[in-house]
């Protein structure tokens, strides 16, 4: 942190966090970039479905983008934040209390640093069902988006766990990569007779019973333990994880998270954001997985863009009701 006052401090330094200090930084906007290290896609060895990037490692695909960032004056220090206020008073001369002031941002060991405008991008916390083994592979054999993996297991045998009614159409979903899919019903509610019906149309197996651990040899998962003792040989497990936004941040400025619903089941929790990422709070932005869960990291890094655009239309805004006033002061 070189200065104590930036235009924007954006907290995340994901795709979306980079992307909007990437914009921001080239609109000439002095830029600071908080991030804590931990991004979501960390187990998995590549990102796909980014054009221009497919296949990119998460890692080398974040060190690029610090690197432009950079290039165009951004500023980028490791640390977590751990709230952040809006400072007192009015403050850009209009008059209208639209917090011109700004805000103060305060990291876990203590650092404070003022921004006229946040964005946030912290991300979402995958939350896996209680099974024991999943996490150890989780973003390896253990998935759960097709888009995301489908392509680099197709043709192997994919196990669907059913902790929820959305397995059954998970499942129909996992067989386009592959003939060979098991559904484990695990504590996943029964399927209807048309899933049945739609399922056994498909090819797709259904196994009953509770799993109860993974199988690995050689750090590879290679079948589903069930309960009785069984062992089934997969090569991949798709589960359904509960998308937890990390809305700390965003709760300190009065922001709530709110549950988000994909067929009538609740998936996770996100918090509300207009289409260019504005909050209810004026002058704080949202964008990436902390808003959307499902979007992919090309969506992320995009939503940064629209949200850097939107901030920096929003300060020229308020420049210019600066110069007005001062011009008109004499």
């Amino acid at each position: 942190m070189k200065q104590q006052r930036y235009d924007v401090v954006i907290v995340g330094g994901g795709a979306a966090g980079l992307s909007g200090a990437l914009t921001l930084a080239r609109a000439r906007r002095s830029v600071l970039v908080i991030d804590a290290g931990e991004p979501r896609n960390a187990p998995a060895s590549h990102v796909h479905n980014y054009l221009g990037r497919e296949s990119t490692p998460p890692g080398e695909l974040l060190a690029i983008g610090r690197g432009e960032a950079a290039g165009y004056g951004a500023e980028i220090v490791e640390g977590r934040v751990a709230s952040a206020e809006r400072l007192s008073g009015d403050g850009d001369g209009d008059g209208d209390g639209d917090g011109g002031r700004g805000f103060r941002v305060v990291t876990e060991d203590g650092r404070s640093v003022e921004a006229r405008r946040l964005l946030v991008t912290t991300g979402l916390v995958d939350e896996l069902p209680p099974v024991p083994g999943l996490a150890e592979r989780w973003g390896r054999e253990v998935l759960h988006c097709p888009y995301c993996h489908g392509h680099e297991v197709a043709d192997r045998p994919i196990g669907v766990l059913a902790t929820g009614p959305l397995a059954v159409h998970q499942a129909l979903m996992w067989r386009q990569w592959s003939e060979d899919v098991t559904l484990f019903l695990h504590t996943g509610p029964e399927p209807s007779e048309e899933e049945y019906e739609q399922l056994a149309a498909r090819g797709v197996a259904v196994v009953d019973g509770e799993v109860a651990g993974l199988e690995v040899a050689d750090d590879r998962f290679t079948g589903v333990r069930l309960a009785s003792g069984r062992v089934v040989a997969r090569e991949a497990l798709v589960v359904q994880a509960r998308f937890t936004a990390r809305s700390a941040v965003l709760e300190s400025l009065g922001l709530k998270a709110v549950a988000q619903e994909m067929g009538g089941v609740v998936i996770g929790s996100y918090v509300p954001a207009d289409p260019t990422g504005a909050t209810e709070v004026p002058g704080v932005w949202a964008a990436g997985n902390v808003t959307r869960l499902t979007e992919q990291v090309i969506g992320a890094a995009a939503a940064g863009l629209m949200a850097g655009g939107a901030i920096n239309g929003d300060l020229i805004a308020e420049d210019t009701r600066d110069a007005v006033a001062a011009r008109r002061r004499g």
